[in-house]
């Protein structure tokens, strides 16, 4: 599958990420603080709560909880960030 990726508008946010269709993929650049070297890919999901489940039954680790956002690592240790869905 193939997906186009466009700026975000200013009132979301620095990055890019999918304009239409679901599920919304998004990248956002990282800062130059430490941990921040590598690109975070972010995914939009319906339930947060069990989407951070799925993580960790998966293998991976929920490195920074949020109602909203987490930041997440997978089995092999690539940051990845989940979104909650704005109803």
């Amino acid at each position: 599958m193939e997906v186009e990726l466009v700026d975000r508008s200013d009132d979301e946010g620095e990055g890019w990420q999918t304009a239409g269709g679901a599920p919304t993929l998004g990248v956002h650049e990282r800062g130059k603080g430490p941990g921040d070297t590598h690109s975070l890919p972010y995914f939009e999901v319906d339930d947060l709560k069990v989407a951070l489940r799925r993580v960790v039954e998966l293998g991976g680790d929920v490195i920074h909880p949020g109602a909203r956002w987490a930041v997440c690592r997978d089995s092999e240790g690539s940051p990845f960030g989940l979104a909650a869905r704005e109803t």
